[in-house]
């Protein structure tokens, strides 16, 4: 296990650039699609007046920062009340079923006199860049496995068939030391489409790692699965990233502080950092990550050692 990463800088700090009314603060959750040589559209969450995320785009050159294209409004707005996404949305990761390309994501309610919650939907992204939703209803929503709330799905094509998918779920809003036990579980599906649910993935400890968020699962160079997620202890300290393995994606050893990045001294990204997104590019591994104030700062690049 070789997790020590380089920070190569912040590549997109959103308070430098206006934007629409959708989009006023955050650059969450980062997505990076390529385009062509070191050029990729940035598919992130920003956030309104209301704090209600919407997904906006930035086409840039990941390694000197150079903005090639930056739309100031959103590509797709969150829900109208009532709805699933009617406060925010949240990205996951890009997948292929059929030739149609998807991308699940985190819809976030934040229903008066009660606790935000989430369910779990899906987005096609079309050959013309645009996003549509794909369904109006959640395809995971709460039940016996996932009682309370869901968050950032992560899907994964396996290559002997089939899919393979981790998200966040709610156990309890309050495990005892006044943080929420959010755990990654894990669900598999045959067509891409449905999906049966498996449960607990990552193991947690109380006041240690209990409240996880935003998996980023990639192939290994020894044949298993490697995962990034951010968590918080419990202990009051922010967001930091972990890291977990796995020769199945079903069993799985985890090291919270053996991720290999972490807060800087000073800056951007010196309170906290989380939502990673680790991809490949060109024989190199690369981060995508958030800093402080849940993706206020905007997001950087970082890359793995060899």
């Amino acid at each position: 296990m070789n997790n020590s990463w380089r920070k190569l800088g912040r590549i997109f700090d959103p308070s430098a650039h206006p934007r629409s009314s959708k989009l006023i603060t955050h650059a969450s959750n980062p997505v990076p699609i390529r385009q062509a040589g070191n050029i990729y559209r940035i598919l992130y969450s920003g956030r309104d007046s209301e704090n209600r995320s919407s997904i906006g785009e930035v086409e840039l050159d990941i390694f000197s920062g150079e903005i090639i294209r930056l739309n100031p409004g959103p590509i797709f707005e969150h829900g109208p009340q009532g709805s699933f996404f009617a406060d925010g949305v949240s990205l996951g990761n890009l997948y292929e079923v059929n030739s149609k390309r998807y991308i699940p994501f985190m819809g976030w309610q934040n229903s008066p006199n009660s606790h935000w919650r989430g369910d779990i939907g899906r987005l096609r992204l079309h050959e013309d860049g645009s996003l549509s939703l794909d369904s109006a209803q959640p395809f995971l929503a709460a039940d016996s496995t996932d009682p309370i709330s869901l968050s950032y799905p992560w899907v994964l094509p396996r290559k002997a068939g089939g899919y393979e998918m981790w998200y966040g779920s709610t156990l309890a809003w309050d495990a005892g030391n006044g943080e929420m036990l959010h755990v990654i579980h894990r669900a598999t599906s045959l067509d891409g489409n449905s999906w049966q649910r498996h449960g607990l993935a990552i193991p947690y400890g109380l006041g240690i790692a209990q409240a996880f968020s935003r998996p980023t699962v990639i192939p290994s160079a020894w044949g298993g699965l490697e995962m990034w997620f951010s968590y918080r202890s419990g202990q009051g300290t922010p967001y930091r990233i972990g890291y977990a393995s796995s020769g199945d994606g079903n069993n799985w050893d985890s090291w919270p502080d053996k991720s290999g990045i972490d807060v800087s001294p000073a800056g951007w990204d010196s309170e906290m950092i989380e939502y990673p997104f680790v991809f490949d590019h060109d024989g190199d591994r690369f981060l995508i990550y958030n800093g402080n104030g849940f993706g206020k700062t905007g997001f950087g690049l970082a890359i793995l050692e060899k």
